[in-house]
C-alpha cells in the first residue's frame, strides 16, 4: 500500500527523531483514526477530517491538532505557533522520547476526536482577492483566455490573482502575467506542483 510506504518514509528524513515519531504513530494507530499523508506529513483524520498531523523539526517533534482550539488542555502542553494567525491549531512539542506519556497523550487525542465527531471546528476565513486591473484587462481583450480563466476553480483563479496582485513592480506584474497566461490557457493552476 503506498500510504504505508509514505509514511515510513517521512521518518526516514527525520532519522534523529525516529523512535519519537514511531513512537507517536504506533499512539495515533491505537485510536480509530486513519492514517494519511497531506502536505507530505503524516495526518491522522475521521469521517474525512484531519484531527492530528505528525511533525518533526531540527530541535522537536509535535502534534498538531487542527481544531486543537478546543481541547481543554487541562496539563498546558498546547500552544498556538502564530498568536494572532492561527485560529484553530495548536501544537504539542516533546524534545525526547522522555517527555512523551502514553496516557496524558491519548487523553487528548480521544478527546480531539470526539470534537471532530461533534463537529467542533473552525472554518477557515475565505478571504477575497481583487480582480488585479492588468489581468482584468487582458481577460477583456482576449475571449479565449477569459473562457479559460472562468473554466479554473475558484480556488486556481484567486491564486493567479494574488500572483499578480502581490508583485510589488509593474514591470514584474507583466512578467508574471505573461508566465501565468499559457497556465490559464492549458487549465494549470499555479500550485498544481505541490498539490
Amino acid at each position: 500500500m503506498e500510504m504505508a510506504q509514505s509514511i515510513p518514509t517521512y521518518f526516514d528524513k527525520h532519522p534523529n527523531w525516529h523512535a519519537e515519531l514511531d513512537y507517536l504513530r504506533n499512539l495515533l494507530l491505537s485510536t480509530e483514526l486513519v492514517e494519511t499523508l497531506k502536505w507530505g506529513i503524516p495526518t491522522y483524520t475521521i469521517d474525512n477530517k484531519n484531527v492530528v498531523g505528525i511533525g518533526a523539526f531540527k530541535t522537536y517533534v509535535g502534534l498538531w491538532f487542527f481544531q486543537g482550539v478546543f481541547l481543554t488542555d487541562h496539563a498546558m502542553k498546547l500552544i498556538n505557533a502564530q498568536e494572532g494567525t492561527t485560529k484553530g491549531m495548536r501544537q504539542w512539542r516533546f524534545q525526547s522520547i522522555e517527555e512523551m506519556d502514553a496516557s496524558l497523550i491519548l487523553s487528548y487525542l480521544t478527546e480531539a476526536i470526539q470534537n471532530q465527531k461533534d463537529g467542533k471546528e473552525i472554518k477557515a476565513e475565505k478571504k477575497q482577492v481583487p480582480m488585479p486591473k492588468l489581468l482584468q484587462k487582458a481577460l477583456k481583450n482576449d475571449t479565449q483566455l477569459r473562457t479559460a480563466f472562468e473554466q479554473l476553480t475558484s480556488g486556481k483563479q484567486k491564486e493567479f490573482k494574488q500572483y499578480i496582485t502581490e508583485a510589488k513592480r509593474e514591470e514584474t506584474k507583466h512578467k508574471r502575467l505573461e508566465k501565468i497566461m499559457p497556465m490559464i490557457l492549458s487549465g494549470t493552476g499555479l500550485n498544481d506542483n505541490y498539490r
